[in-house]
């Protein structure tokens, strides 16, 4: 069976930068700047990235982060709970969304 993701192709992300490389270099400094440690660690930031990865379904940021996570020592517990708050929280913005229908509805029914 195939699918859209081939974990060949997260090796190629640098190509990405061939046809534009001072926009691939902005976006690298970027990217590096915030995965420092700050006020988070980045062993924080790889748990968020990873639970925003599972959030927008980017195959090739769950396997980037979930890799990265592992070697940072973070625990495949720790990455399933982080998980579970990006379920909790998409959940939640689907489910007060609904706010809007209902809203709909009274309108109309008016």
């Amino acid at each position: 069976m195939t699918t859209y993701y081939n974990c060949v192709d997260l090796g190629k992300f640098a190509s990405m930068g061939e046809e534009a490389p001072e926009l691939w270099d902005a976006y690298m400094n970027y990217y590096g700047k915030v995965f420092e440690d700050g006020a988070l660690t980045a062993r924080e930031k790889s748990l968020i990235a990873l639970a925003v990865a599972a959030a927008v379904q980017c195959p090739y940021c769950i396997d980037a982060y979930t890799t990265g996570g592992l070697e940072k020592g973070i625990t495949e517990e720790e990455m399933t709970e982080a998980i579970h708050v990006a379920n909790a929280i998409r959940g939640g913005a689907s489910l007060v969304h609904g706010v809007q229908m209902k809203n709909i509805v009274k309108n109309l029914e008016l």
